[in-house]
């Protein structure tokens, strides 16, 4: 383990790219408690404890939105963006289905897009907080302008998050978004142990060993989380391929058996992301007009501690599941590259037949990806809310990110490592 990591350093591009992505999150980390002038920050910590979409903003934001930072809208606004323009591609908007369908060209197009979009939503997120801020009396100032400042800062601010996402793509390791998801959350996590000191060892010496084998049950409990999570994120279900003996030119292709690795989950962290930003969105656009029937409904019934938004957000889990997988699979596609090179499944006729079989694998393995997924979730926020814990705080959507992201990580290293015959973490 030490002797791959000294690796890393060996490599030298591989040494720039993990430097530039530790400086990009210290310049992230730093920005988080930059805060936009004119609110009140104590005073909106102090009347949100107990505002649960507030917590899971603070969350995801790292801290910053209760400091009312520059960065305190996070990424929301970029994967609202995402979300909209992957949905448009599928036989809503032609140009979108064929630019997608153009390859590099067309993604870049897609990308330009996103960004455009992200600004949109940043502006009417940013014009939305500053307004509900306004209303709750948290707001120094009381003139246009000095809203209009605060608009700007946090459309700023989010677009400026969306930049570090894309250069930690492009030159560090991992998924640029996902790693400033995955350092907000771990970011939160001695917040995490102080609210736990505080309810279970400050001031209650008499019941000191009995909080002790609480916190050592939860830890444990949260290994094995991890411990399955892992599992299912690197489970695959192999589908057997033969290759028939071919004659390419003068080269004769030998038969031979390999076989087609669909992963449990192929759509790793992207469905519980999308569903706990699109489940923000009504109770965010409700907290704006709290005055009003429907608005009071909203909050009642879709605050991140009731039943059912848990039921939501295992269905909109599971539905984004089955979506962002056939997003990435396409059987149509793999079907025909089995013909073209002369491959087949045993069993089954290529052509029709091959691509109708790939899709009852693909959706009989995402039914147990998906399900995993919806149920890891929300079990530790029935966990911890047993406990008298705040749940939204750190819940099973975090630990889905943070194992996620993690792997995903380590993926990509250890392809850098094995392209230069370096041995890596997987063993």
């Amino acid at each position: 383990m030490w002797q791959t990591a000294l690796n890393l350093w060996r490599v030298k591009h591989l040494r720039k790219r993990i430097l530039f992505t530790l400086m990009v999150i210290a310049v992230y980390r730093i920005g988080t408690y930059i805060q936009v002038p004119g609110l009140n920050a104590e005073l909106l910590m102090s009347r949100s404890q107990d505002n649960s979409l507030f917590n899971l903003l603070n969350m995801f934001s790292g801290g910053a939105f209760y400091r009312f930072s520059i960065f305190a809208m996070s990424v929301t606004p970029y994967i609202t963006a995402s979300i909209v323009v992957q949905l448009l591609q599928y036989g809503v908007i032609p140009r979108l289905e064929e630019w997608q369908k153009e390859g590099e060209s067309g993604r870049q197009k897609l990308t330009q897009l996103t960004r455009y979009l992200t600004v949109v939503f940043g502006v009417i997120q940013a014009a939305g907080l500053t307004y509900s801020f306004h209303v709750q009396g948290l707001l120094y100032v009381n003139d246009w302008w000095s809203y209009i400042v605060i608009v700007i800062a946090l459309t700023a601010g989010d677009t400026l998050l969306m930049w570090f996402g894309e250069m930690i793509t492009e030159k560090g390791i991992g998924n640029g978004i996902s790693m400033i998801i995955f350092v907000s959350i771990i970011s939160r996590l001695g917040p995490i142990g102080q609210e736990i000191y505080q309810k279970w060892f400050y001031g209650q010496q008499d019941q000191l060993f009995l909080n002790v084998i609480r916190v050592l049950l939860m830890l444990a409990g949260v290994v094995l989380l991890f411990v399955l999570i892992v599992f299912v994120q690197q489970a695959e279900r192999r589908i057997p391929v033969q290759y028939a003996k071919r004659v390419v030119g003068r080269t004769i292709y030998s038969g031979q058996q390999t076989h087609i690795p669909l992963k449990v989950n192929a759509a790793g962290v992207i469905p519980v992301i999308f569903a706990v930003s699109l489940l923000m969105l009504p109770y965010v656009v409700a907290s704006y007009f709290a005055q009003h029937n429907w608005a009071m409904w909203i909050l009642r019934y879709l605050s991140p501690n009731t039943a059912w938004y848990v039921g939501a957000e295992i269905l909109l889990i599971i539905a984004f599941t089955f979506f962002y997988t056939h997003v990435q699979i396409n059987p149509e596609q793999l079907a025909e590259q089995l013909q073209k090179h002369a491959g087949y499944i045993p069993g089954v006729r290529p052509g029709a037949d091959t691509e109708a079989y790939i899709i009852r694998v693909v959706n009989r393995v995402t039914v147990f990806g998906s399900v995993f997924l919806g149920v890891i979730s929300v079990l530790p926020f029935l966990l911890l809310s047993g406990m008298g814990l705040t749940a939204v705080y750190f819940g099973g959507t975090s630990l889905l990110i943070i194992v996620g992201v993690a792997l995903q990580t380590v993926q990509q290293l250890e392809g850098h490592l094995l392209q230069r015959h370096y041995r890596g973490f997987i063993r």
